[in-house]
């Protein structure tokens, strides 16, 4: 398996808080089935600024201690890149970074209010040749209020990241509902852990596993988990199935719970 989204590099970010800590996460990842982790560093302005060539010495440093200690895992370059309109230039410059240099690129916004400027923001990706992909969107409080904005965004163009810990409730239950939903209606591409600190996502990843199996099947459990990663990392084109409009029971709108 490949694992899409990680926050394992040390000191870049809100993730791993040592080199300690990256190989003991690297450790549990390897325990937990995953053979190829792309490191995917939270870049936001005036913020989180670590640039590539930083993160590219991190990278093939801990390549290369892995390799001594014959381990099977191999990590790869990527960012989780803060929503803003200059992201074609960080791109550039080199501040930020794709995935494995790929066409692909995985964005992140603000958890609680949509960007007004999200639609331009994708636009300029789309017309620059890449391949817009939103972090855990079942986690945006937007989102939950209105998931059939993603059906939008996946016409549009854009790719889906699902966080494997939300099928088991680790963001609250309206996460949960969400990938849920979003699993059964062909609209989640890639599955990854964001997995800041040891002990969390990894050491449960045979109960995720195990749920995932039940709500899609192993076939498509083997696309979201390795097949489409492995094509980003080799810039690969990504066969996207329909998406189904995604709307909410009664039901589940009671479970989630929102106050108009």
């Amino acid at each position: 398996m490949i694992d899409f989204h990680t926050h394992i590099l040390p000191n870049i970010d809100d993730g791993s808080k040592s080199v300690e800590e990256t190989f003991n996460l690297v450790k549990e990842a390897e325990l937990a089935g995953f053979d190829k982790i792309i490191s995917t560093s939270h870049y936001m302005e005036e913020y989180y600024e670590v640039e590539n060539k930083e993160r590219e010495i991190w990278i093939n440093a801990i390549n290369e201690k892995l390799a001594a200690q014959n381990s099977n895992i191999h990590i790869f370059m990527g960012n989780e890149i803060y929503i803003t309109e200059n992201i074609i230039k960080l791109l550039e410059d080199g501040k930020a970074s794709t995935i494995n240099n790929s066409n692909y690129v995985l964005f992140e916004m603000p958890l609680n209010a949509k960007p007004m400027n999200l639609y331009d923001v994708l636009f300029e990706m789309l017309r620059f040749k890449l391949v817009p992909i939103l972090a855990h969107p079942e986690r945006y409080i937007f989102v939950q209020k209105d998931p059939e904005m993603i059906y939008d965004l996946i016409e549009k163009g854009v790719l889906m990241q699902c966080n494997y810990g939300s099928i088991i409730g680790q963001y609250g239950k309206r996460a949960k509902i969400i990938m849920n939903k979003l699993l059964k209606n062909d609209m989640v591409h890639f599955l990854g852990t964001d997995v800041h600190k040891e002990g969390t996502v990894y050491t449960k990843m045979d109960e995720i596993l195990s749920e995932l199996r039940n709500i899609v099947g192993e076939q498509k459990l083997e696309e979201l988990t390795s097949t489409n990663p492995e094509l980003a990392i080799n810039n690969k084109k990504i066969e996207v199935s329909t998406p189904q409009h995604l709307k909410l029971s009664f039901n589940e709108k009671i479970k989630m719970n929102f106050k108009k």
